[in-house]
């Protein structure tokens, strides 16, 4: 009979060592969730994670790419498979209400004293990640290859990966055959989300300086205003989008910040604004950047700016592609360990990530080929609340729930943190197990 539904006995192994291993992880991450720490900052956190990692006998490494911990485990020949969790928090005042909720503040990049908290449910995805390994390095009879973790920082401005992969993470360590990450999110808890293609954004911040030759309010003939500029500038951007974007095509250009001058009667000498830009398509998302270039240098000559604009890029990311045949076998092992009632179409997001790079071979700066990756979702939100929450489906249900990066929001439920350590364990278990 065991030998008839191997797949059976994996489940049933897989099912029993999560039950055993999760107050240990339900523990982490309530540690995890009161000490949050801001991007680069994460010191304790990282000190946990590898803590617990070298108790279940990996070989862990610190201090990869500032904060980022690497553990493997080599169980033999076979695939090296790539687990990655990110464990950075946000600068925002909880305001979830539940015992552990944090308290602590922290010194942004600025040099500013501000809250923090996990409100994007970062210490979930590296808890699971703990649990995980506990579980494989439990059932190392059942595999064979090597189980690569990767506890990143600063995922939240799209630096960890980055940093990682400089400092030598595929030559250091090992280069994966596969990457697989999760992410949780506002839809029924215990359900996963799978989509396969360009399934997040490619996200640049880009922060632009306008200069002038300011001067007093009331003469303004004998100034260059950048204020004006600016606004042209501004309402430029929008033909982006409307006239330089094939309709079938998703872009967004935002200006989320515009700021020159400190009182009504003085012609400032500069203007800054802040540029977001968000595609599915990375050579779209070049050409509208240097469309973005253009109409502001234009805008500058033709408003007699006495300098060059200066372009910062403050954060970039590449568009998420979730390789097509790695998403069904990963999806397949889920059905099989969930059942097909669990998993859910993930609509597309608009939001972005810096797990991409670690497939995307130029990009990542590791050269070769491109790495297969799988992406998927995790619900968050408690079942009786799904259940009375108002909408159809997914996306009109999500109009009506606390969304990560909202103060309110409680990632932590236990059938959550169930879910990611056995999402996370049986697609490993996709490619380890013979």
């Amino acid at each position: 009979m065991n030998h008839q539904h191997p797949h059976l006995d994996i489940r049933a192994a897989v099912e029993s060592q999560v039950e055993s291993t999760f107050e240990r992880v339900q523990d982490l991450y309530q540690a995890i969730h009161c000490q949050p720490e801001l991007p680069f900052q994460e010191h304790r956190t990282s000190a946990r994670l590898a803590e617990a990692l070298e108790t279940l006998g990996f070989e862990v490494t610190r201090g990869v790419g500032g904060t980022g911990v690497v553990a493997l485990m080599r169980n033999g020949e076979g695939p090296t498979v790539m687990l990655r969790g990110d464990m950075d928090a946000l600068p925002i005042e909880e305001q979830t209400g539940v015992e552990f909720a944090s308290r602590e503040t922290a010194e942004n990049a600025e040099g500013k004293r501000v809250p923090v908290m996990h409100a994007c449910g970062h210490d979930l995805h590296s808890s699971c990640l703990v649990g995980a390994a506990s579980v494989l390095a439990d059932l190392k009879a059942q595999w064979q290859g090597t189980l690569m973790l990767v506890a990143q920082p600063a995922e939240e401005i799209f630096g960890g990966a980055r940093a990682m992969l400089d400092d030598g993470l595929y030559e250091r360590f090992a280069r994966p055959d596969i990457v697989l990450g999760q992410h949780n999110m506002p839809a029924m808890a215990g359900t996963l989300g799978h989509l396969a293609g360009n399934a997040m954004a490619a996200a640049t911040t880009l922060r632009v300086t306008i200069h002038g030759d300011g001067g007093h309010g009331s003469m303004p003939a004998h100034t260059v205003d950048p204020v004006v500029i600016a606004a042209y500038v501004v309402t430029r951007l929008q033909t982006i989008v409307a006239r330089e974007v094939p309709p079938e095509e998703t872009v967004v250009v935002t200006v989320g910040k515009l700021h020159a001058g400190t009182q009504g009667n003085i012609i400032p000498h500069t203007a800054e604004l802040e540029i977001n830009v968000r595609s599915f398509d990375n050579a779209l998302h070049r050409r509208v950047l240097e469309a973005i270039e253009r109409i502001v240098r234009a805008e500058c000559e033709a408003g007699r700016s006495p300098r060059d604009p200066e372009f910062h890029t403050l954060t970039e990311t590449i568009s998420l592609h979730n390789d097509e045949e790695a998403v069904e076998r990963v999806r397949r092992a889920h059905a099989e360990y969930f059942g097909e009632s669990q998993l859910f179409a993930m609509p597309r997001l608009n939001g972005s990530e810096d797990f991409p790079y670690f497939g995307n071979a130029m990009a990542g700066g590791f050269g070769g080929d491109d790495i297969p990756c799988v992406y998927w979702f995790i619900g968050a939100t408690p079942e009786a609340r799904w259940r009375e929450t108002p909408g159809e489906g997914i996306s009109e249900k999500m109009r009506h729930l606390e969304m990560p990066h909202s103060p309110y929001y409680f990632p932590g439920q236990e059938a959550t943190i169930r879910t990611g350590i056995a999402a996370l364990t049986t697609g490993a278990l996709a490619y380890l197990a013979p």
